[in-house]
């Protein structure tokens, strides 16, 4: 009697419905998958990340709050005006670099580890900040003096380039899922401190010394400063452990591939040899392939975000004490008191917002920001026009409060944009790109629109109109708070938290 032949269509039928029953009865999310925090070991990491943050922007915000001084000590054969354009257009030049720090360290940071990294970008900032400090002036060496200058700027800001998404991603690979917020937020603490730190010591120095003995020799002191504080900063970098993220992922990589074929003997047998995969050469070009290929709406969104945010802190930051003192003829220690006084009050309410952020989600706040930048700028910069020392500090609190707003969560919303294994490459390209565009030359085109326009008011135009594209880069994201980051195993701060998510991505076939 002949046997019936197999149908083809039963049997896929049966196999579909056979792979369906396992999906349903296997859990989302295995209890072995779940990475339970170390409180202790995450606020060590922050700690370490933000005190390196802080270091870092202090070495940077130097050049920023000696904009002026440095334009008459560097450039003293051109006149005043052109002075400060020259000074603003060498710190511009160090952001034409930051992408291609982001290039070179965010990829780097995704194949070796993101400690690393941070430690090299520390010490060649440390070491390009020390160096401004030793070179002669204009009157000294004549025309070599600005190249000297141009050249550190430069290694500053090749080196920054891998710092803001290698310290990002190392506190939000740290944190727990649902206190992303409140830990990125000491991300940005840290740069407040710096910057806090350094236009308290040009302030010190000022009064003490005035503007001949700044020009002489009191600007050299900040800069030389900051070459011990780098190597404290690079001191507890290098005490740091790899983040859990890293670990897993690269523990998945070095794993001995299984053959799928027998095309594949050849490279099983150099795994069973023990060698495991290899990082070739052509890593680095497949990263960025992907991250430009795959990656390029999250990237706009980043950069859209980057622009907004950058704008506005560069604006308040570092431009104001120039701006006061050139526009509005005030002397810049009474500026430089009121940007103290914002970023203290700052810093006051920067972790507040990042745990809010987790709580009520990024979005929310961000948009606050954006919309605050859109509405408040024109009104701070009216009060700027009266010249009084309330005015201006009333106008500077206006305008950081909406800052505050972006620094508490950005550090938490940034690298949640990007999958794991392209984290901080995707980070470090997107932000620096960003930052380079329009970030590093709003000093410089701030001041070039006064003095085309006329206006005093023109820097509050050009405010207005990046917060357009902040608020269209907010509404386009989708929320990340309290989720795991993506290509990342969800991380809970207890063991309780731990089991009670496994028990809630069990199965619950339903047939």
């Amino acid at each position: 009697m002949q046997s019936e032949a197999p149908d083809p269509a039963a049997f896929n039928r049966h196999r579909n419905l056979f792979r369906a029953v396992q999906r349903r009865l296997q859990p989302k999310v295995r209890r072995s998958d779940i990475t339970v925090t170390d409180e202790r070991t995450v606020k060590r990491a922050v700690t370490a990340a933000a005190i390196g943050n802080a270091m870092e922007w202090f070495d940077f915000g130097i050049y920023a709050y000696l904009a002026v001084t440095i334009g008459k000590v560097f450039y003293s054969g051109a006149s005043d005006g052109v002075q400060t354009l020259a000074s603003f257009g060498t710190f511009a030049v160090s952001f034409l670099v930051r992408p291609l720090g982001g290039l070179f360290f965010g990829p780097l940071g995704d194949r070796v580890g993101r400690k690393k990294v941070l430690a090299l970008t520390m010490m060649l900032m440390a070491a390009g900040t020390f160096a401004i400090g030793l070179i002669p002036s204009y009157a000294a060496i004549g025309v070599w003096a600005p190249i000297l200058l141009i050249v550190c700027r430069l290694v500053q800001g090749f080196s920054t380039g891998g710092e803001y998404g290698g310290a990002a991603t190392f506190i939000a690979e740290y944190s727990p899922d649902k206190r992303r917020g409140f830990y990125g937020s000491f991300l940005e603490l840290g740069t407040l401190s710096g910057y806090t730190m350094a236009a308290g010591i040009v302030l010190i120095l000022s009064t003490l010394l005035g503007d001949a003995g700044m020009e002489s020799w009191g600007w050299r002191v900040p800069f030389l400063v900051g070459g011990p504080i780098g190597v404290i900063g690079l001191y507890l970098r290098v005490k740091l452990d790899e983040t859990p993220a890293f670990k897993k992922q690269e523990a998945e990589r070095t794993q001995p591939r299984r053959p799928e074929a027998r095309g594949d003997r050849e490279s099983t047998s150099q795994t069973a040899e023990g060698e495991g995969p290899h990082l070739s050469e052509e890593v680095p070009q497949k990263e960025l392939k992907e991250i430009f290929g795959t990656h390029w709406r999250t990237m706009l969104q980043c950069i859209g975000l980057v622009a907004a945010y950058n704008v506005g802190h560069y604006m308040l930051l570092t431009y104001m004490p120039t701006y006061v003192k050139e526009n509005l003829g005030r002397e810049e220690s009474l500026e430089l008191v009121s940007a103290i006084i914002t970023m203290l009050a700052m810093m006051t309410v920067i972790i507040q917002i990042g745990r809010r952020s987790d709580r009520v989600g990024r979005k929310p706040i961000l948009m606050t920001g954006m919309i605050g930048f859109l509405v408040v700028t024109m009104p701070a910069f009216l009060l700027f026009q009266l010249g009084g020392n309330l005015t201006i500090l009333l106008g500077m609190l206006l305008i950081g409060a909406c800052l505050v707003c972006l620094l508490g969560t950005m550090s938490a919303t940034l690298p949640a944009l990007f999958s794991t294994e392209v984290r901080y490459g995707s980070l470090a390209i997107g932000y620096n790109l960003s930052a380079s565009l329009f970030g590093g030359t709003t000093p410089l085109v701030m001041e070039a629109l006064v003095d085309a326009t006329g206006s005093s008011l023109a820097p509050a135009f050009y405010t207005s109109g990046f917060a357009v594209i902040g608020i269209i880069s907010v509404a386009s994201l989708r929320e990340t708070a309290r989720k795991p980051l993506d290509g990342s195993p969800p991380s809970v701060a207890t063991q309780a938290e731990a089991e009670e998510l496994a028990r809630e991505q069990a199965p619950t076939p339903r047939f």
